[in-house]
């Protein structure tokens, strides 16, 4: 059973173009078993708030959470026997589960370490930068007739699906979000959750820029690319926040205790300084 990853990072090389494209290779086939896997862009955001997170969730918890596969979905069986209407969705086989893992954790050790990188700038190499997409830019560069044969379903704003999958994580373990008992955590963690709840909502400026190509088509507002920043900061500020406090301890209760010239709780008659307290 794989938990969540603690690798050295400094043994850990970044995820490759190659690797993003088959890590979106494996969430397409997964979503002809489970059509409801997400894209990548939500998992990047997902795994970013479970790196953030006040208790460190395991993978075996996590996984089916995300993908409805949990760590007793057995390939062999599904392959040969089809997904059952109540398993989610499931690997190919052991040998796509492995892939996807092993991507995964790499990059789940890519964000961890930027993340524990002090950084004054969100341009240095060593920053976490989000894997996600501009798809309205995308969509812009097409040609006339390529977009008139798409659908008219609205298209995300940048950075839209990555914050709704950090969120994600906020809402099925709210637990772990309650703000800090401290005034001053409290309303650092309150000012962080707000920028990536912001990034939720759509970007209804009027585009004028494009975020990775000086050159390609203006597809976000000035005002979006600044929410993005903030948002991407924030990620910063809530793993800071969890660190500096560390995992919620639960309270244990002792069972009352009589007084010790109290009668025994056994039932002789005797003071319980005298009996079963002596």
């Amino acid at each position: 059973m794989m938990t969540t990853p603690n690798p050295n990072p400094s043994s850990t090389p970044s995820v490759t173009a190659d690797q993003f494209d088959n890590i979106d290779a494996i969430l397409d086939d997964l979503r002809t078993r489970y059509d409801e896997t997400p894209q990548w862009e939500f998992c990047e955001g997902f795994m970013a708030a479970l790196i953030c997170c006040r208790r460190p969730i395991p993978q075996s918890e996590y996984l089916d959470v995300l993908l409805a596969i949990g760590d007793d979905t057995l390939p062999a069986v599904v392959a040969a026997e089809g997904t059952p209407d109540d398993a989610g969705g499931s690997f190919a086989d052991a040998a796509q589960r492995e892939q996807f893992l092993h991507i995964w954790n790499q990059r789940w050790a890519e964000i961890q370490t930027a993340l524990d990188t002090p950084t004054e700038s969100l341009e240095g190499e060593a920053a976490y930068h989000p894997e996600v997409m501009d798809v309205r830019g995308a969509v812009a560069a097409l040609s006339e007739t390529e977009r008139a044969e798409m659908a008219d379903d609205p298209l995300p704003s940048f950075g839209q699906v990555w914050a709704l999958g950090f969120m994600f994580v906020v809402e099925a373990w709210p637990d772990e979000w309650v703000p800090p008992s401290d005034k001053k955590a409290a309303k650092w963690h309150d000012v962080a959750m707000q920028a990536i709840v912001a990034l939720t909502e759509d970007d209804e400026g009027e585009p004028e820029l494009s975020p990775f190509d000086d050159d390609g088509p203006p597809s976000m507002s000035a005002d979006r690319l600044n929410a993005f920043a903030d948002a991407v900061w924030s990620v910063y500020d809530l793993r800071e926040i969890w660190r500096g406090i560390g995992p919620r301890v639960e309270t244990v209760r002792r069972a009352d205790v009589p007084g010790r010239n109290d009668p025994c709780y056994c039932g002789s008659g005797k003071k319980y300084k005298k009996c079963h307290g002596a």
